[in-house]
């Protein structure tokens, strides 16, 4: 109806362009929004108001020039003009009704649309460095990041998960060596364990799978592994230590058996951090491996590209980008004087990689820590000669646990957090999933452990979820009643309370949320719409007795709720959350 609307507003101002009555040449984006009264309408349009000045007319006059122009139509009762020039329009019950139907034929296709013809999108999202399991602070950005790629794919967009394994990294040597020593402990050595390394007891597993499969064959001396190591914090520097370590594990085990320890500690947590993921319906398309960009020389190529592009410069024997011409606040180093590349620079292989596989859109969801990382990376894709508004970076929050009003505090390096898992276990996978998505990404977010775990109307996934276990449970008392149900040809014109009314009108708005959450990359739109809709059924339910005599008015009734449960059921799956039958 919007549509439909969309183009009588569109019509007539193409009239009164050809009467010369209004300019040819106009800018117009045309507004057709739900109206807030149900006094003034179905919907209402402000375009009058937008087009005042530029046409040189009132905006009531002109909101009366374009309501002449509108044709007759079965579907509209009425149109008219109100206040300083929005227009109104009265959309027929029976048109209206014809939404219930719908639904019901559509059942869980409906919502979807081909909004986004094909365009291919890429979405990487998550993509922890595999250092340790994931942790809550992960786990919003899963739930946001599969979501907004279920909206996305919902609304016709191809699209593609992605999760960049960061596995050529420092983090991860730090990673490999604390495993390394925390083997070394367990074959007798005295190990004074750095203070920046990685201290979780999933440290000491990783360790003891290597000590038990392979027994003393990476065994060093403590004298060997710290020879020449600066001193450790407070006295010294941690940073210097840590990496000290980190070269003489790498000499003294040499280049193949470091890499077989390294390997161990990345494969066991990567296998974690898949297992996690899939557990709490997270799953992706490619798994891409940093190591391979520089394996396939493809840093090398980026570095090249811009080189010959004259954005890199030499200074001090390292290799410098550009970035300041392209608003960035300093030029990054790409390449040091040592001829090591940085992560920056993998950073733009990467990216690069991404375009030439031919993706129109990428979006990428990082902590909102990496705010100062977004202009350097735009940067280096204009350098490379691809628009870099093509690139959406959308920032996520970190998520605070609460308990009992008390902020629960953790630490990565420490290992001292609450993991993606236990959160899972603790509160289940629904209240996880839907608490993660309820607001705004880029706000900060409490998640209220009390509240996830309660099973009753304060908690607003089990408010959604009871809603539609209630229609569930009308049905099966008809069933079970032996009553007469048939939803597909029910007289929906017996749906005229007030109550019926605004179901009925929001039933409608369901597709229009679904696009516009997918569009804004705003999923707590679609929450707030379920939530509306649950609220607005339950007091339904508990004004109006469902199972009447009135076998005409009972099957409209049962046809209306059974529209309800089903866009529930289509929204809820969009956020991966269940919908369950019996509560």
């Amino acid at each position: 109806m919007k549509q439909i609307i969309n183009d009588l507003i569109a019509q007539a101002l193409l009239e009164l362009a050809q009467a010369a009555q209004i300019p040819s040449e106009l800018s117009i984006n045309i507004q057709v929004t739900p109206a807030r009264d149900p006094g003034q309408g179905d919907f209402a349009s402000n375009i009058a108001l937008m087009l005042a000045k530029p046409t040189g007319l009132a905006p009531r006059a002109l909101a009366e020039m374009i309501v002449a122009k509108m044709p007759v139509l079965d579907t509209i009762n009425k149109i008219e003009v109100a206040g300083p020039g929005f227009i109104n329009f009265f959309v027929d019950s029976g048109t209206s009704h014809a939404i219930v139907q719908h639904v019901l034929e559509q059942g869980d296709d409906f919502g979807r649309s081909t909004l986004g013809q094909g365009g291919k999108i890429q979405v990487e999202f998550v993509s922890a460095n595999p250092t340790g399991p994931l942790h809550v602070g992960h786990g919003r950005g899963a739930a946001y990041g599969a979501t907004l790629a279920n909206l996305l794919s919902y609304v016709g967009f191809e699209v593609q998960k992605e999760y960049y394994v960061n596995d050529a990294g420092r983090q991860m040597h730090i990673l490999g060596t604390s495993v390394w020593l925390r083997y070394l402990d367990l074959c007798g050595e005295s190990i004074d364990f750095p203070s920046n390394g990685y201290q979780g007891d999933y440290v000491w597993d990783i360790a003891a799978t290597l000590h038990r499969e392979n027994a003393e064959r990476f065994h060093k001396d403590a004298a060997e592994i710290y020879a020449d190591v600066c001193e450790d914090a407070p006295a010294g520097d941690k940073e210097k230590h840590i990496d000290d370590l980190i070269d003489n594990a790498q000499r003294l085990l040499g280049e193949d058996e470091y890499r077989f320890v390294f390997d161990l500690a990345l494969n066991t947590l990567v296998k974690v951090i898949r297992v996690d993921l899939h557990a709490f319906g997270v799953d992706f398309d490619r798994w891409f491996s940093e190591r391979s960009l520089s394996d396939e020389g493809l840093i090398e190529q980026a570095i090249k590209r811009l080189q010959d592009n004259g954005h890199v410069y030499e200074q001090d024997g390292a290799l410098w980008f550009r970035s300041t011409d392209f608003g960035d606040e300093k030029d990054r180093v790409v390449c040091r004087d040592n001829g090591q590349t940085t992560y920056f620079a993998s950073d733009i292989a990467y990216h690069m990689n991404k375009f030439e596989r031919g993706f129109a859109k990428v979006i990428n969801i990082w902590g909102a820590d990496h705010h100062g990382y977004i202009p350097r990376v735009k940067a280096s894709l204009s350098a490379l000669g691809y628009d870099a508004d093509n690139l959406e970076i959308q920032l996520v929050q970190f998520a605070n646990l609460f308990e009992k009003g008390e902020k629960i505090s953790m630490s990565t390096r420490s290992g001292e957090f609450v993991t993606l898992k236990q959160l899972r276990e603790d509160v289940g996978q629904d209240a996880a999933r839907f608490f993660y998505v309820m607001r705004k990404a880029e706000q900060h977010m409490d998640f209220d452990l009390d509240l996830a775990r309660e099973q009753s109307n304060d908690n607003p996934v089990y408010y959604l979820q009871y809603a539609h276990a209630r229609i569930c449970s009308v049905r099966r008392q008809c069933e079970d009643k032996g009553l007469e149900v048939d939803i597909n040809n029910a007289s929906l014109t017996r749906l005229d309370n007030a109550h019926e009314q605004a179901l009925v009108k929001h039933l409608g708005l369901f597709s229009e949320r679904v696009e516009s959450a997918a569009l804004r990359h705003e999923p707590h739109q679609v929450v707030n719409y379920l939530r509306e809709l649950a609220n607005q059924f339950h007091s339904w339910y508990n004004a109006h007795q469902f199972i009447v005599d009135d076998v005409e008015l009972r099957n409209a009734r049962l046809a209306l709720a059974s529209a309800i449960g089903q866009v529930l059921g289509n929204g809820l799956k969009l956020m991966g959350v269940s919908a369950p039958e019996k509560m």
